[in-house]
């Protein structure tokens, strides 16, 4: 009788390669790491939003396809009626579904790099090749790279995060445009911080129907609803209708449907705390500007990417860590992103203690 388990012989080796997705434990400390709405849903909405709760019957399963939800998500982000929609689990499930999809053997995903990590976790799970073109010191993307990595690699899937994930910029509609003619496969935009780019602002939800290999993916986590894990993307119906196929039965459920439905009817309240975000967004990164030691790139997301001097990222993680403020080191990512770490923005108060905390550790 033994307690080892055959799991080393029976696991993918490339699933024993990798390491758990690691969330680091807040307690009651100034959370400024996971690029969440720092404020609470208002004490005005609360009961009435759980007065929508009340009805539901939890003893069945939800709605399978959200038709409700997924009509005022298609009104509030203006996705065109000739658009499929398919709902997740997060952004997370849906990029996993994606790449389920397209998996196969001498199969590329290509993406910047930097951007979000999951697109290469995901990939390399699902037997998937994965290529990242690195973008340019100033964090814009290499287009002659882009165009070799393109033409080499002839990728199955390009993610393209724009706004990016963690330098905060956008890529210029022209490039993304120029990628989706040239690419063999599917492109993917990921515009899960769109709503902090402004209004009139370009996307390319409103261009699904000129790219009928276009898929936009956005999320409802970054407004302020990041507890329900709720994320859609929106393409051409051949697409949608493949992916839906991979789709967990019943992926969304019931609380989600109703939380997130009672959400977008009152709209108007998050998009009030997201103005407030951009606001505090542009009055840190000129505090951070300021600060001698510290280079920080301005942001259309509700983060902002800095980088300090003298080697010391990882020491002013520590020390902001003893001072009970979270951010996110990103020095052990290297290349572009060496002595980087990335702040979201919080509450006025928290902001204030994280460049208060900063400046001493800088100064002394």
């Amino acid at each position: 009788m033994t307690d080892k388990t055959s799991s080393a012989r029976w696991v993918r080796e490339i699933i024993q390669q990798q390491s758990s997705y690691h969330v680091p434990p807040a307690g009651d400390f100034i959370k400024l790491d996971a690029m969440e709405n720092p404020w609470p849903m208002p004490e005005a909405l609360k009961q009435p939003w759980l007065d929508t709760l009340t009805d539901l019957q939890l003893n069945r399963y939800p709605d399978p396809v959200a038709d409700d939800l997924v009509h005022r998500l298609r009104a509030v982000m203006e996705i065109p009626d000739k658009s499929a929609i398919m709902l997740g689990n997060g952004s997370d499930e849906l990029i996993q579904v994606i790449l389920m999809a397209v998996a196969g053997d001498s199969r590329t995903v290509l993406a910047p790099a930097p951007s979000f990590v999951m697109y290469e976790v995901l990939a390399r799970a699902c037997g998937l090749s994965y290529t990242g073109v690195p973008l340019q010191q100033n964090f814009t993307l290499d287009m002659p790279a882009m165009r070799k990595a393109i033409s080499k690699h002839q990728p199955v899937v390009i993610f393209l995060a724009s706004p990016n994930n963690p330098t905060g910029l956008i890529f210029q509609q022209a490039e993304i445009e120029e990628i989706l003619n040239l690419a063999p496969g599917l492109v993917v935009v990921d515009e899960a911080y769109q709503p902090f780019i402004g209004t009139g602002s370009k996307n390319f939800i409103c261009r699904l129907v000129d790219y009928p290999d276009l898929i936009v993916m956005r999320t409802l986590s970054k407004v302020g609803l990041a507890g329900i894990r709720l994320g859609l993307i929106a393409g051409h119906t051949d697409w949608i209708s493949e992916l839906d196929k991979l789709r967990l039965p019943y992926n969304i459920n019931s609380l989600t449907q109703a939380t997130a439905s009672f959400a977008l009817d009152h709209w108007q309240v998050f998009q009030d705390q997201i103005d407030e975000i951009c606001r505090e967004r542009d009055r840190v990164y000129d505090s951070l500007s300021s600060i001698n030691g510290v280079k920080a790139w301005p942001s259309n997301t509700n983060f902002i990417l800095f980088r300090v001097s003298d080697n010391r990222a990882e020491a002013i993680h520590a020390q902001l860590l003893e001072k009970e403020i979270l951010i996110k080191c990103l020095h052990h990512s290297g290349g572009a992103l060496e002595n980087c770490l990335r702040v979201t923005i919080g509450r006025p108060e928290e902001n204030d203690a994280f460049l208060k905390e900063l400046s001493k550790l800088l100064m002394g």
